[in-house]
């Protein structure tokens, strides 16, 4: 008996997905580069490879690459956690880590400063230290790591549930360590998941605003997103220039996912030949 589909066919369902994706992701990304490429060569060049614009891209990523980096450690682990293990109040830690989705982030940018502002719950002992977290590159970080966590745990979450146990079974009655367990037979079935969460972790964090602007203080050479600078940008009317810095990270984005793309795509080959 042919099974009969829930949904209408391919091409009302293709047709409406389309014209979804085109309506509400095409459309603005086709009028953002439609209007950097109403700049001429030359003036685009000058405007994105501005010494204020250059310092903005360097703080960006340098701090997406930290928080990318913090989260993998941290991510990965909480994912372990939960998946693994049963403990009192695991179901509500496991609920914490979707915050970062449901919360403002111009509230976790308030929430984050005054904890880690001089006189902070977290900022005063850190001060004590010397370690200063509120209005520098360090606050940045520790921003774009809250909003970007929850990347990396639930893309690895569902993988780690899924696996055979059987597996380390057979690790185990070879003699292997759980060091070696972990390296040979968990690490390669999660790293195209682990790829994943990591691109949209990093994703998430070139074009974290809300959560960032309270907290780093927005220095010009120093402190400055490039978020926040096509933001200055279109304050003072200046859209092709605010199209122009965008389109910096829109092509980041572009090239950062499409090579995550690739190396997801190898490493699922490799796991699926080995």
């Amino acid at each position: 008996m042919k099974r009969r589909p829930v949904l209408p066919g391919l091409k009302l369902t293709l047709g409406f997905t389309l014209f979804y994706m085109a309506l509400i992701v095409a459309l603005p990304v086709a009028a953002l580069v439609f209007k950097a490429a109403s700049l001429g060569p030359a003036e685009y060049w000058q405007i994105v490879s501005s010494p204020r614009a250059v310092a903005s891209y360097r703080v960006t990523v340098l701090s997406a690459l930290g928080a990318t980096a913090v989260n993998l450690v941290f991510g990965l682990a909480l994912a372990w956690v939960l998946t693994r293990y049963r403990f009192p109040g695991r179901r509500l830690l496991d609920a914490i880590v979707d915050l970062p989705f449901a919360l403002p982030t111009a509230v976790a940018g308030i929430a984050l400063t005054a904890l880690f502002a001089p006189s902070g719950w977290f900022g005063a002992p850190l001060a004590a230290l010397g370690i200063k977290v509120a209005y520098t590159p360090l606050g940045i970080m520790v921003a774009m790591t809250f909003t970007s966590l929850p990347f990396i745990v639930r893309t690895v979450q569902p993988v780690l549930e899924d696996l055979d146990p059987a597996l380390e079974e057979a690790a185990i009655s070879l003699g292997a360590s759980d060091g070696a367990i972990f390296a040979r037979v968990i690490l390669p079935l999660l790293t195209p998941a682990i790829l994943a969460g990591l691109s949209l972790s990093f994703a998430r964090s070139l074009g974290e605003f809300g959560a960032i602007i309270f907290i780093a203080g927005n220095q010009p050479m120093s402190t400055e997103i490039t978020a926040l600078l096509a933001f200055i940008r279109l304050e003072e009317y200046d859209y092709q220039a605010a199209a122009a810095i965008a389109s910096v990270l829109l092509i980041a984005a572009f090239v950062m996912l499409a090579v995550t793309n690739l190396m997801q795509a190898r490493a699922l080959r490799y796991t699926l030949r080995g």
